[in-house]
């Protein structure tokens, strides 16, 4: 009987050390197109920004070596000594990468131009798909949500974010050719599943640039609903100049202009991405 008893309580501990596990580690949302100008950059930096302020603790890694979100958030690039890449090549850690950004909760990991040798350096060492995953590997624990803003292109930087994502969120701007290119997105996402990570899901289609005085784009909407059904996200994130604007001055929307039917939208959106977690 004592045998039995001291083995049910081992089984709990490991049982709490499980659930204690599942609950600090975070969920990495990898943002993608291979297209650009959909609202990808746009995106990842406000929904980081949204998330933070839900009181989540945000990571936003700029995967992309435009370095958009970089700027986005109000940092001189020139003035850094150290990006993503540098962590990529196995230069640094991911800890001395991290920035703090205007909002308490959300941090970055930079990017810059630099960023672009990385596929040349990595492409002939065996593990060149998973330096991202590598690198993060030891933060899952600090951040509630982990924001991967990737390239625009279906390069290796974005098969690195996919590999290292639980999910990918995919933009789809409301305009003439928005469907055109998303089924090789879809099959790459695809392959990545079978080959280098079982566990990536979908978490959801953004409509973005959505102008409700259009046909265009209620025509677009309805297509994704009809073809995507349940992937499409109930939020749409409409043509605003306000969101336009915002990262001239280095800030997310939220900041910029709490008001404005772009921030609430983003609003919305981590609402959606919260209540589904």
């Amino acid at each position: 009987m004592i045998l039995i008893i001291s083995i049910i309580l081992y089984l709990l501990f490991k049982l709490q050390d499980l659930w204690y596990i599942y609950r600090v580690m975070s969920q990495i949302i990898c943002i993608a197109n291979q297209k650009g100008g959909v609202g990808k950059t746009t995106t990842a930096i406000n929904l980081s920004a949204a998330l933070a302020v839900s009181e989540k603790k945000t990571l936003l890694v700029d995967c992309d070596p435009q370095g958009n979100s970089t700027t986005g958030l109000g940092f001189n690039k020139a003035a850094m000594d150290k990006t993503l890449y540098h962590g990529l090549i196995g230069k640094s850690d991911a800890d001395s990468l991290i920035l703090n950004s205007d909002i308490d909760t959300l941090k970055i990991i930079p990017s810059r131009v630099e960023l672009i040798g990385f596929e040349v350096e990595m492409m002939p060492k065996p593990n060149r798909e998973i330096a991202l995953k590598i690198l993060l590997e030891n933060l899952k624990t600090d951040f509630d949500y982990i924001i991967l803003d990737c390239p625009p292109s279906l390069s290796l930087l974005t098969v690195n974010a996919m590999t290292a994502a639980d999910a990918v969120l995919i933009t789809l701007q409301c305009e003439f050719y928005a469907l055109e290119g998303l089924g090789q997105l879809l099959q790459t996402i695809k392959r990545i599943k079978q080959r280098l990570n079982p566990k990536l899901a979908i978490t959801g289609i953004l409509l973005t640039m959505f102008d409700k005085r259009t046909n265009l784009s209620r025509q677009v909407a309805e297509d994704a609903r009809k073809y995507f059904k349940h992937l499409v996200f109930k939020t749409t994130i409409p043509r605003n100049v306000r969101l336009g604007e915002a990262p001239s001055f280095g800030k997310p929307i939220l900041l910029y202009d709490a008001m404005s039917t772009g921030a609430m939208s983003y609003f919305s959106l981590a609402k959606e991405i919260l209540n589904s977690s």
